[in-house]
């Protein structure tokens, strides 16, 4: 299972409800952050993740609104004692800022800040995921970012593992990993005791950004699809001028990559108590959208 917590769900200002854009992914015991808005840190220690977890932080664009809370969260998480290095991934800048507040604003933490400059492709991957970086279409660069684990290895079958001579214990542990055991001297491939490989998980976060061809590909049958929907259609001229996307643009992009589901993001503070009217334009194009509120909790869980 892989959770997405949305800590701030709003644009550019926040407002009583609505934080800036922040949210994470927890996934076996990992965290995942994209965008980190001023306050972020505050809605962080209160969603109690620990600050000592391995941790990366993936930035979409050098707007205030994405990314100026991440110099807090540095600081936070120095004073309460974080010694795990942290990884942070942002376009050509973010860098410069880092070490230029803390040149000017000194402050002390032990562990250390790695940063990536993000340039398109592949960011980081480990042995169960991927996390690749799209250019998306603002007034300045910013990067989409599509999580997508690997393949799942496929259902354990415990009959044939007995019928193969293999005991119940560790070794059914190592097949079920996908390694090869050894039993009496013959050798039991994961392949002779596992269904086929199962799908994994795919979200793709796309920050600030109008509707763009590019998103579309890379989101291609996501799980989720968290997308900047800060105006209603009515606005379209204006969201489109300043690099946003409407509720209803958004569910075109989601339809058009058979998305199974989307988040409406990036809200603009004239919604205030009207979020409906943002579920329901984008629902005439598609039916699976939501439009979580700061704090809330979504629940990826696998096909059988």
């Amino acid at each position: 299972m892989i959770e997405i917590f949305f800590i701030g769900t709003g644009a550019s200002v926040p407002t009583k409800e609505r934080g800036l854009p922040c949210i994470v992914l927890r996934r076996k015991g990992e965290l995942l952050m994209f965008d980190c808005g001023e306050g972020s840190q505050r809605s962080f220690l209160l969603h109690g993740f620990g600050v000592n977890r391995p941790m990366k932080i993936f930035i979409t664009h050098m707007h205030g609104d994405h990314v100026l809370g991440v110099l807090g969260l540095i600081q936070s998480m120095g004073l309460l004692g974080r010694k795990r290095p942290l990884e942070i991934y942002g376009p050509r800048g973010l860098e410069e800022l880092i070490e230029t507040v803390e040149r000017t604003v000194p402050f002390h933490h032990e562990y250390e800040v790695r940063i990536h400059e993000v340039k398109e492709g592949v960011v980081c991957e480990t042995d169960e995921y991927v996390i690749k970086a799209i250019l998306a279409d603002h007034v300045i660069p910013n990067y989409a970012y599509v999580f997508e684990e690997k393949p799942r290895p496929g259902r354990f079958h415990p009959e044939r593992a007995l019928a193969l001579g293999v005991p119940q214990g560790p070794l059914w542990s190592r097949l079920q990993k996908g390694e090869p055991v050894v039993v009496k001297g013959r050798v039991i491939r994961p392949e002779e005791v596992l269904g086929p490989p199962r799908k994994g998980l795919k979200i793709v976060y796309s920050g600030d950004t109008r509707p763009c061809r590019a998103l579309v590909e890379a989101s291609m049958n996501a799980d989720v699809l968290i997308h900047d929907s800060t105006l209603l259609d009515n606005l379209r001229e204006k969201a489109l001028e300043d690099g946003h996307s409407t509720a209803r643009l958004a569910a075109e992009v989601a339809k058009k990559a058979r998305v199974r589901l989307l988040v409406l993001f990036h809200i603009s503070a004239r919604y205030v108590g009207m979020e409906h009217l943002l579920v329901n334009e984008a629902r005439q194009v598609m039916e699976n959208v939501i439009v979580p509120i700061d704090g809330q909790k979504l629940e990826l869980k696998y096909e059988s």
